[in-house]
Order: structure tokens, then C-alpha cells, then sequence
């Protein structure tokens, strides 16, 4: 493929954030998508719309005329052009979803008849299970739970085995908890504390394997350092110290038998993650898609999160998830609060082989990606 045109606009997130779209020869496109809320050690979105605009429409758009993709690898060369305009360390001039978007794009376009999966491996054969987001709170909205999110992890022998219970579970939320309304990105947002909320979710994991016998997980994502101030993690119904905090999560794990703990405390406690203990101890705010972060955290956690427009670029984030996959860390690639209707997360998936893919079970943004990979499972056949 011969790079002839580049051309970048702004457009609106499943949170009414902007972000960036890129479009490679008129026809193949790529957006990323944008979080709500961001750990201290990620790369910027982008600082301004106009800067990054500008550096695609006249900069790149001449710097890669001509250019010929024809592998993943490439993008070396891309990436060294970006990395050459902005040489910080959190891209503070250019941001992430320039540098995503433009990416997805590429690859949609070296890719042209191919679907990207077996563009980047035409051997894979697996599809990722989907851990659903079902119920919304903490920094994302403030009117639900002191927790971020509450999450299923189905285990059912297919694909749309596991796309149906987490369908289910959440509608049976909406029976059992009558929530207040759906987050931007189509989670429930329900005015219980996590007591109230799992206790529910415990009876429909219960039902769900009584009526389909399939094993349903259930997980939550604290992001404890948005609870976090002055040594105390704040709650509704008071405070606790960093004693308290990892007794009072071992304890949910305990009881209710999650399966699945993301950022159970703030960023900076190392040695409080190495004190929960779990099936999946899972980093987010504490590596941020950071290669040389989840080198220094390694043993603390057995799954990491990755976010490509966190990584900052997609050479970086398979760099991140093949250093988890050689060193028994479980890479779990996962959507944003603010979403777009590109569904290359689910090529990367398929295309790395990894197990775990996080997405929300309702809204069109996310129901984009899990219809890809319905449409890859046909494909493979």
C-alpha cells in the first residue's frame, strides 16, 4: 500500500469528548477513543484539536506521501517521524489518538481486502473472552457506586455463549437493582454501595449457572487512586486508612468470591497490590499501559489492562502485551469511557492472541466491537 493522502477532523466520543479521526486515501479510516479518567503516567489525548489537526493535514500528510506500508512492522517508520515532533514522554505536544488513529488507519490500509486480524497473523484462531461492563460509578459517575465499575466474566464453551450471559446479567441488573440511568458508555449507574450491588449480582451469577449452567466470574474495578487523599481512601459512608483498604478488599473477595480485582489501591502503593490476594490482581492506573512501568510492578499483579491510546502507539502496546504474555501476566486489552465506533480493538485481539478483551455490554460503540468479532469468528471458520 502507497500512502497518497492523510486527512484528520475531530469527531464527538460515546461521551460527547472530542477526539481525532484519521483517514488514509480517502477510504480507510481510524479513531480513538478517550478515557474520562487517565492515570498519572499516561500519555495525553492530545493538547489541542488545531495542533494535532494541523500536524496530520500539512506535516505528515507530505512527510508520508509516497510512504509504502506493507507490514506491522512499518510503522517503525511512521513513529519515528511522530517521536521526532514530539519527543516528550507523555506526547504533551502531539497526544496518543493522533498517533492510534493514524495507526488504525495504516493498518486498514496495508490490510485492504485482508481483515486486519490476519493481516497481523494469519495463523490465529482464537477469539478473546469479553469481560462485560455492567454497572458505572466512582470518578465516572459520581451519583453510583464509590467503585468504578462492576464487571462478569463469562465462561461458556463459545464466543456467543459469552456475549449472551453478559447480555443477560445485565438485563437482570435492571430487574433486580432498577437503576438510575446508563452511563455514556451504556453501563447502569446504580446508587447502592458495593455491598448492595454484589450481593444482587451474586443471585443473578447464581441463576445464570442454574438456568444455562454456565460459569459466570465476577469482578470489580476499584481505581482506588480516585478515591485516594492524604493516606485515606474516601468513601460515602466514611473513610479508611491503607490497613483498612486491603482488609476491606481481601474481605469483598472473600465473600462474594470475585474473581476479578482492578486497581484495588492508588497508583503508588506496589506493595499493597502484592497484599490482595485474587485470581486476577489487575493494573491499570498503576502501569498505564507502560512498558517500563510493568517491568517495575512485575510480581505485584498476574493481569495488567492495555489501552493503545494510553501506550501512546500500537508498536508499544504489542511490546506491552508480549512482555505480559512471556512473563505469566494476563494482558486484558480494554475499550474507554469515551468510545468511537472503530472496532480495531477486536482485530487486535484476535491478531495477538489475547485472552481477555473489556468492553461494555450495551451501547453502540461497544456492541461495534463485539459484532467484529462475531463476524471474525465466521471468518475463521
Amino acid at each position: 500500500m502507497i500512502v497518497r493522502q492523510l486527512k484528520a477532523q475531530t469527531i464527538p466520543t460515546s461521551a460527547g469528548i472530542e477526539t481525532i479521526q484519521v483517514t488514509v486515501n480517502k477510504k480507510y479510516h481510524g479513531s480513538a477513543p478517550v478515557g474520562l479518567s487517565n492515570g498519572k503516567k499516561s500519555v495525553l489525548p492530545f493538547p489541542s484539536a488545531g495542533i494535532s489537526l494541523n500536524m496530520i493535514n500539512t506535516i505528515l500528510d507530505k512527510a508520508l506521501s509516497g510512504f509504502s506500508f506493507n507490514k506491522f512492522e512499518d510503522l517503525k517508520i511512521v513513529e519515528q517521524l511522530l517521536f521526532d515532533f514530539d519527543k516528550s514522554e507523555k506526547l504533551e505536544k502531539l497526544g496518543g489518538n493522533v498517533v492510534i488513529a493514524l495507526e488504525y488507519a495504516l493498518l486498514r490500509a496495508a490490510a485492504e481486502d485482508k481483515p486486519v486480524w490476519k493481516f497481523l497473523n494469519p495463523y490465529a484462531h482464537e477469539l478473546p473472552v469479553p469481560i462485560g461492563v455492567c454497572i458505572s460509578g466512582g470518578k465516572h459517575h459520581k451519583e453510583g457506586c464509590d467503585f468504578q465499575e462492576f464487571l462478569v466474566i463469562p465462561h461458556g464453551q463459545a464466543f456467543q455463549d459469552n456475549i449472551f450471559v453478559n447480555q443477560y446479567v445485565y438485563n437482570q441488573i435492571d430487574k433486580y437493582l432498577r437503576p438510575l440511568q446508563r452511563s455514556g458508555s451504556g453501563a447502569w449507574v446504580v446508587p447502592l454501595d458495593s455491598v448492595a450491588i454484589l450481593d444482587a449480582l451474586r443471585k443473578i451469577q447464581e441463576e445464570v449457572f442454574d438456568k444455562f449452567s454456565v460459569p459466570v466470574g465476577l469482578g470489580v474495578d476499584v481505581a482506588a487512586s480516585h478515591l485516594y487523599s492524604g493516606g485515606y481512601y474516601f468513601y460515602a459512608k466514611g473513610k479508611l486508612d491503607r490497613e483498612q483498604q486491603i482488609k476491606h478488599i481481601n474481605m469483598l473477595i472473600s465473600r462474594y468470591e470475585l474473581e476479578y480485582m482492578e486497581d484495588p489501591v492508588e497508583e503508588n502503593d506496589t506493595d499493597g497490590f502484592d497484599k490482595i490476594k485474587g485470581d486476577y490482581i489487575c493494573g491499570d492506573d498503576l502501569v498505564c499501559s507502560n512498558l517500563d512501568q510493568l517491568r517495575e510492578v512485575r510480581g505485584k499483579i498476574n493481569s495488567v489492562i492495555v489501552m493503545p491510546n494510553s501506550a501512546g502507539s500500537l508498536l508499544k502496546t504489542k511490546a506491552i502485551i508480549d512482555y505480559a504474555q512471556q512473563n505469566f501476566i494476563v494482558p486484558i486489552l480494554s475499550y474507554r469511557a469515551g468510545e468511537t465506533m472503530d472496532d480495531m480493538l477486536a482485530e487486535l485481539a484476535v491478531g495477538w492472541n489475547v485472552p481477555y478483551i473489556k468492553l461494555g455490554v450495551f451501547g453502540k460503540e461497544s456492541l461495534r466491537k463485539i459484532h467484529r468479532l462475531q463476524e471474525i469468528s465466521k471468518e475463521m471458520g
